[in-house]
């Protein structure tokens, strides 16, 4: 079985609840969202991946306090911070995502770590296994500084999708189907 742990903040720990009702079979209202399709109604984990899988831990932390005292992140300072959240513009959000996902997968010793996060740009979405680490954006611009609550919805929907979009890739051990991505980068870690 493979264990997942997200750490999240724009994507508010969504991502860690549809891999946890995709996982337990859940249907309906209480089901899955982003995976389900109603012309192929998803009855187990089977249908969307290759292998079980099994959430340790979905972790909401938008604030710079929470990735320092919960995660133990020394995260670079950020653009702004807004009643506690950090606000970080587009490249060093892919840095903290980068820390997040390697953050969480350590402190939960998950096999995949998902990390998260956005301020201003289209954020940061990092997958990180043992292996490697997959880097991306939602692809969807928005300022969380403006308060466009469309934009930010639109930038978060995005978010999920391609999170669970590039879950698949690893768990289907479709990894060669990233160059299929746009605004994609694959780095094999070091430490094998």
């Amino acid at each position: 079985m493979i264990k997942i742990a997200t750490a999240e903040c724009f994507t508010h720990g969504l991502i860690a609840r549809e891999i946890h009702a995709l996982s337990q079979g859940y249907e309906g209202e209480f089901g899955c969202e982003y995976l389900y399709d109603p012309n192929k109604p998803i009855k187990t984990v089977k249908n969307v991946f290759k292998q079980d899988i099994s959430v340790i831990c979905g972790v909401f932390v938008p604030t710079l306090s929470g990735l320092k005292n919960i995660l133990k992140i020394d995260a670079p300072t950020p653009f702004k911070i807004i009643k506690g959240v950090k606000v970080y513009d587009e490249k060093y959000d892919k840095k903290v995502a980068i820390l997040m996902a390697n953050a969480i997968m350590d402190v939960s010793k998950a096999d995949i770590g998902i990390g998260t996060t956005a301020g201003i740009g289209r954020g940061g979405i990092a997958l990180s296994t043992e292996k490697y680490t997959i880097v991306t954006t939602s692809g969807f611009y928005a300022d969380l500084t403006s308060l466009c609550s469309s934009q930010l919805l639109k930038r978060q929907k995005k978010g999920v999708e391609k999170a669970l979009d590039l879950l698949k890739v690893i768990l289907n051990d479709d990894v060669g189907k990233i160059i299929d991505y746009d605004d994609v980068s694959f780095k094999m870690n070091h430490n094998l």
